[in-house]
């Protein structure tokens, strides 16, 4: 590193668990972010500005007016402008160190470009891109890690394919067919997926770093409005047709 990336990144190199050798080895790391709204706004913006070295962005959607309560990286200026230019744009302000990369595409059309991933972040709002992540995850071995929010109520928690009895988001919801409520159905607080964001971002630094105790296993569950947590078990689904005998 030279010195410029040393003040920048002096307050994170002064923890022990990362030192110089760890904010290297996520200069060197390249993340998958699949979608710059709500959650994907402070995951990129925090992953920019500790310098993890490549952000690759997949989002299809432009920016809209209804975006902004809540999709922090853009901006009213941005509107009509496609998420994944407008968050390069902010990324390169904050961090211009940092490699973006952009797809304006559907995760399911754009997969055999995703090479050499250290972590996926799942920041989706649907479930078809979630199983198609899940899917994708699981054939390479790439850790995902996997946020949610609606209304006051956050989740996250982390799958590790790479070890044999991480447990899958196909594990977590079987049915495919399970019916999903969207924002703009029912609504979010706004700071809810600034929150589940933002441990979204610190859970990826750990699993980059292997540092820490990570959600493999275990399913974080957040009410905003009772602001209580909870941490129940998520098991392996034994006939999982996706994770087992993969």
């Amino acid at each position: 590193m030279n010195d410029e990336q040393l003040l920048r990144y002096s307050r994170q190199i002064l923890l022990p668990q990362i030192d110089v050798t760890g904010q290297e080895t996520l200069l060197n790391s390249k993340v998958l972010i699949v979608g710059v709204g709500g959650l994907g706004s402070p995951v990129a913006m925090y992953l920019a500005a500790c310098g993890v070295g490549h952000l690759v962005l997949v989002d299809h959607d432009d920016v809209e007016l209804s975006n902004l309560q809540r999709q922090i990286i853009h901006t009213t200026d941005s509107i009509g402008t496609p998420k994944v230019i407008s968050a390069q744009q902010t990324l390169n302000a904050l961090n211009p160190e940092v490699e973006i990369t952009t797809y304006q595409n559907k995760i399911e059309d754009i997969t055999q470009n995703l090479t050499d991933i250290d972590a996926i972040i799942d920041c989706s709002d649907n479930f078809t891109t979630r199983f198609v992540l899940n899917t994708f995850s699981q054939q390479h071995k790439m850790p995902l890690i996997s946020g949610a929010a609606l209304r006051f109520q956050g989740q996250l928690t982390s799958f590790l394919p790479a070890q044999a009895n991480s447990p899958c988001y196909h594990c977590l919801y079987p049915d495919m067919e399970t019916e999903q409520e969207s924002c703009s159905e029912s609504g979010v607080i706004s700071p809810l997926v600034g929150v589940i964001g933002s441990l979204q971002a610190i859970e990826t630094i750990k699993i980059l770093l292997n540092i820490g105790t990570n959600l493999c296993g275990k399913l974080m569950l957040f009410d905003g409005f009772t602001m209580q947590w909870r941490t129940v078990t998520l098991a392996k689904d034994d006939q999982c047709p996706v994770c087992v005998n993969k």
